[in-house]
């Protein structure tokens, strides 16, 4: 089947998203010569094995044998028995990736036959023949465009290439056996050949049908989806393919696909460490704006704290030496406090690290008598500040309190004075506000890589207005014990392939 063939054809999407166009790229995914040679290393191999079983048409020819006439004379059942990989390369150009590969031993086996007839007597006789051709390279470039915001796939060159042929006949008459050989070598050699192309340009139109099956959203809770549509060409450059995706967030939709796999934490690298990672992810501030947007609209943004670790804090009698008029009018009476944003957070990220400001309210509320009377509001300006990093394949992160200033709005337990507001409020944010956001930031946000693949040693720098991820890529171990041949056959057999 087609389908089975030249998974190394994914070695130009392997980490890529596809959907419908977008105004303007927010997030940019570049695969490197690195990580084009680890797909390269993990598929051809697997292509091999797809072509070891590749049937050839029957070939017939007459031959005008002196003193004989003609002879008719059939190869049947030519098949490839046998591949072995000498050495593959792949490189990315301007216009597109290209990928080769020598083979050392190709092995086939045919059967053979021949008649001939006159009007005195009719001969025939049949036997089996071996093939050992002594190299072969197969090579091909592959482009791939914008198309209606679609990434479309095509083949702009594709070849195969056999060297020596080593044809042994067995069976039948041995007069005949040069004959054959001299009569039949060129053909087979070329019969071969297209076979192997027309698979393989088979297998690219297959992939590209996989193309149209990705995800174009990745779901991340039932407020926000990633928007993962691609913007403009593929940008082909010298050893590097780069993708840049929509990559802000928008509502989410009830057919937006889920993720349900966890992979854990990954190993974190050092900053500024090797060069050489295979995938490069760099995602604008604008992102984590769209997201921070999306929440605040959707009245997510709000905290209703009933309960903390030392739930002594939450009960009058705690802050009767800060608000003695709280605890004479409510004595020993639990409390809450419903901190709420009054406009969407703003990040911004910078050389070294990110920082973000975000306004609340937080109204302090008294649980006396059953009833939930609310005794003051004091309006609050955050900043906090922090890094991020990987973990499995989501985007997390972790803040600290920077400094915050305030203001009280009302109060029915008479005038705060500013210390004691200070103080109050310094407790809040550090023992709860803080933690709650690091609750939410540690689960994190996914980065557009198809399922199935791992970030692995990740390190994150930050520059003006965007964060960069660089990774290597992995195999997850779901996927290792199902088998990597599994994996690469349902791809090439355009089942769906899901983002995370």
């Amino acid at each position: 089947m087609g389908t089975h063939l030249f998974p190394l054809l994914l070695v130009a999407i392997l980490f890529s998203t596809s959907s419908p166009a977008a105004a303007s790229p927010h997030i940019s995914a570049i695969i490197s010569q690195s990580g084009l040679d680890f797909a390269k290393d993990l598929l051809v191999p697997l292509a091999a094995d797809t072509l070891a079983h590749l049937s050839v048409p029957d070939i017939e020819r007459s031959v005008n044998i002196p003193l004989i006439g003609i002879v008719r004379v059939v190869a049947s059942g030519i098949v490839l028995e046998g591949v072995a990989v000498a050495d593959s390369t792949v490189a990315a150009g301007d216009t597109g990736v290209v990928v080769a590969a020598s083979l050392s031993s190709v092995n086939l086996t045919m059967e053979w036959s021949y008649s001939y007839g006159s009007w005195l007597v009719t001969i025939s006789d049949s036997g089996s023949a071996s093939i050992q051709v002594e190299g072969m390279d197969i090579g091909i470039s592959m482009g791939m465009k914008n198309e209606n915001g679609s990434l479309k796939l095509f083949v702009t060159e594709c070849g195969c290439y056999m060297k020596d042929l080593d044809i042994t006949v067995n069976g039948g008459s041995s007069w005949l056996y040069q004959v054959f050989i001299d009569g039949f070598s060129n053909h087979i050699r070329s019969s071969v050949e297209n076979a192997i192309t027309n698979k393989i340009t088979e297998g690219a139109s297959k992939l590209d049908l996989f193309l149209e099956n990705i995800p174009k959203e990745i779901y991340v809770d039932k407020v926000t989806t990633v928007n993962v549509t691609f913007v403009d060409d593929p940008l082909f450059k010298s050893s590097s393919v780069q993708f840049d995706i929509d990559g802000l967030f928008i509502p989410s939709d009830k057919t937006a696909l889920s993720k349900h796999m966890h992979f854990g934490d990954t190993k974190f690298a050092q900053p500024l460490g090797k060069s050489s990672n295979m995938l490069w992810i760099s995602l604008d501030e604008d992102v984590f704006n769209s997201v921070s947007a999306l929440y605040f609209k959707a009245g997510s943004l709000q905290h209703i704290v009933d309960k903390v670790p030392n739930q002594f804090l939450l009960n009058t009698a705690s802050w009767r030496f800060l608000i003695p008029r709280l605890y004479r009018k409510y004595p020993n009476e639990d409390m809450l406090l419903n901190i709420s944003a009054i406009a969407p957070p703003s990040v911004r990220i910078n050389v070294g690290g990110v920082d973000a400001t975000v306004d609340l309210d937080v109204i302090v509320n008294v649980l006396s008598s059953g009833d939930i009377v609310p005794v003051a509001c004091i309006s609050l300006s955050v900043a906090v500040s922090g890094g991020a990093s990987v973990s499995g394949n989501n985007l997390v992160g972790r803040v600290e309190l920077d400094y915050f200033s305030f203001d009280l709005k009302w109060s029915d337990i008479g005038k705060l004075h500013t210390s004691v507001v200070q103080r109050v409020m310094r407790i809040v944010l550090k023992d709860l506000f803080v933690p709650y956001v690091n609750s939410y930031l540690g689960k994190g946000f996914p980065l557009p890589i198809i399922k199935g693949f791992l970030i692995k040693d990740a390190y994150i720098l930050t520059s003006r207005s965007r964060i960069i991820v660089s990774s290597d890529v992995a195999f997850v171990e779901p996927m290792k014990t199902i088998g990597i041949k599994q994996f690469v056959r349902s791809i090439s057999e355009g089942m769906s392939i899901t983002t995370l």
